[in-house]
């Protein structure tokens, strides 16, 4: 969130004007050399339950919570750790001699965090109206304002909001108050309904318990919470409060049919008052999951007794465990805007096509024959439709399909196979320049494409791209039929992408094997040669099968680049069967922070 909108949003909602001492404004969790990897699908929220034993003026020691943050100021890089949310109950009495200990152990704090009110901080028979107290004094709105992560908080001071970058998009944590008055109720419902489109998490003190064996169910107070805010709001799938202990969880489901994920989490009845346990919430959104793991930094770097050894690391179903939960279906990432194709004409490019309106007449229904999609490159490399073996006409049609990171946003979808024959193809023209290109100082090849779900019917190797030259033609005989073409990118009967090549000087066919690709989502593919070796890119990763020989260069014999199929498509049927998105061939290796799939610059 901007500077400008953040402070505009807090003035909306409100935030009181009590401040303390200077140093609850240093904000080092604000720094840009401290911020972790935003657009990495892995990042980690650090949770801190009750430290109430802990920062006691009756007699306790602050150490392990001094010790757990100065973990996660060493490993925030390393785990990726993005934020940290305290789960109330901070101190045993909230007394000014308890909040000025509590102040300066979290001054030390290099990450942004959140604090909320747990009954032990305040007056446990009030509401979020209760007032002034020496828990507001310390971890009021002032302590947060500078944090990049602070949204706001409430009238009253004691509700706040952040909302987090991470995995490539924004999050919404919440940090509601021990007891929320109907003001409360509002101001919360008002941040959730400005921010629909976050998921979110909500924390607080008091919200589940568990029985010994970690089966959690609603307080009396959390029934309230559950029904007035939770259950309606589906945005929220993860709520986290301490409070009770044993630790447990448990799964409900929200007025959408959705999971809601509970989670009470309280270690003060452990030794040494929980040690300064802390949860690690990490998420890994290219596998859909969270793992959660939970462990005291302190006992595992100071304390070497038998009770420290047993309490370091707890790996009970409560406290080590993974949660799946769908992100991609649940909270699609807001798709970003077409990029026009000046933006993505990078040093080299040969040609580019893609099927919206700035390079292809769009329009729902069949593709007729003849249509021309343009070489946005400008270096007159067009594509012109046509379909073979007399094929149906809804064979070829546009889409308005495409794959989230793709500068077009169209497609073409293809119904070719076998059984009967049925093929649609886009071609260069005879005269078109990449028709003589050699490429023997490099090159690069992308597109993406999209496999039907389920994907029916008989479609082995059918071809994605090619050039139309036969490897007879070019004296290759190393392959295994003369009429194969001298470049290809196919797709096995297993889903295998198979690339092969004739390269100019030598007679071989060096070909990479990629894995089993998805059916019924989008993938991008990138062949990169850099004048010697091949190596084929899968959704921005290398795969293992690449080939081994020399390959320097493309055998093309003149002859039309295709789109769609090859020229065994023609002789054999075997048409592409799916979708085709932006296609893209650069005369020089790319690495790939420069694929297609990589935001502007």
């Amino acid at each position: 969130m901007d500077i400008a909108r953040r402070t505009l949003l807090q003035a909306a909602i409100g935030t009181p004007a009590a401040m303390t001492s200077a140093a609850h404004l240093a904000a080092p969790a604000s720094s840009a050399a401290a911020r972790p990897d935003a657009d990495s699908p892995r990042f980690t929220i650090a949770v801190l339950p009750d430290t109430q034993y802990l920062i006691d003026e009756g007699g306790s020691d602050e150490e392990p919570v001094r010790e757990t943050l100065r973990y996660l100021a060493r490993k925030r890089h390393e785990e990726n750790v993005v934020f940290l949310a305290h789960l109330g109950d901070v101190t045993e009495h909230g007394t000014e001699r308890e909040m000025r200990v509590a102040d300066t152990v979290f001054a030390t704090a290099t990450l942004p965090y959140s604090v909320l009110a747990g009954n032990h901080d305040i007056a446990s028979n009030s509401t979020d109206q209760r007032g002034d107290s020496p828990y507001l004094r310390t971890f009021g709105p002032h302590r947060f304002r500078r944090m990049a992560t602070y949204g706001g908080s409430s009238p009253d001071g004691y509700n706040s909001f952040h909302v987090i970058p991470a995995g490539g998009r924004r999050w919404l944590l919440l940090a509601l108050d021990w007891r929320l008055s109907e003001r409360g109720f509002g101001w919360a419902q008002q941040v959730l309904d400005r921010h629909r489109d976050l998921p979110t998490i909500l924390t607080t003190h008091d919200l589940v318990w568990a029985d010994e064996r970690g089966q959690a169910d609603l307080s009396t107070y959390g029934r309230a919470l559950w029904d007035r805010l939770i259950r309606r709001n589906d945005q929220v799938f993860l709520t986290l409060n301490g409070h009770y202990w044993p630790p447990g969880r448990t799964t409900l489901t929200n007025d959408r049919g959705n999971p809601v994920h509970l989670h009470v989490t309280n270690y003060q009845d452990r030794y040494y008052g929980g040690a300064g346990m802390i949860r690690l919430y990490s998420f890994d959104l290219a596998r859909g999951v969270i793992d959660v793991e939970t462990f005291s930094p302190w006992l595992s770097a100071a304390d070497r007794s038998p009770l420290g050894a047993q309490n370091r690391e707890l790996s009970g179903d409560v406290d080590r465990f993974t949660v799946a939960v769908d992100f991609a279906a649940r909270f699609p990432a807001p798709v970003p805007a077409p990029r026009p194709a000046r933006e993505v004409l990078v040093k080299g490019t040969v040609a580019y096509w893609r099927f919206d309106r700035e390079g292809f007449p769009a329009a729902d229904g069949p593709v007729p024959d003849g249509a021309v999609a343009r070489d946005l490159s400008g270096n007159g490399n067009d594509l012109t439709a046509q379909r073979v073996h007399g094929s149906a006409p809804e064979l070829l049609a546009w889409s308005g399909e495409h794959h989230q990171a793709q500068p077009g946003h169209a497609s073409l979808r293809f119904d070719g196979g076998q059984g009967p024959d049925r093929c649609a193809v886009l071609r260069t023209a005879a005269t078109a320049p990449l028709n003589r290109m050699k490429f023997e100082s490099g090159y690069t090849i992308e597109t993406f494409i999209k496999l039907p779900e389920p994907f029916e019917g008989e479609h082995a190797f059918m071809g994605i791209l090619s050039w139309e030259g036969r490897s007879g033609d070019a004296g290759k005989t190393s392959g295994w039929s003369d009429d194969e073409p001298t470049c290809s990118l196919n797709v096995s009967g297993e889903r295998f992408l198979q690339f092969v090549v004739y390269p100019v000087p030598v007679d071989s066919d060096p070909t990479s094997w990629s894995h089993a690709v998805p059916t019924g989502r989008w993938t991008h593919v990138a062949v990169v040669n850099d004048g010697r070796r091949t190596t084929m890119y899968v959704d921005g990763s290398k795969i293992a099968r690449n080939a081994a020989e020399d390959s320097r260069g493309i055998s093309t014999l003149g002859k039309p680049f295709a789109l769609g199929g090859t020229q065994f498509a023609e002789r054999y049927g075997q048409g592409f069967y799916g979708w085709i998105g932006d296609t893209r061939i650069v005369a020089r290796a790319l690495r790939p922070d420069q694929f297609l799939t990589a935001p502007s610059r």
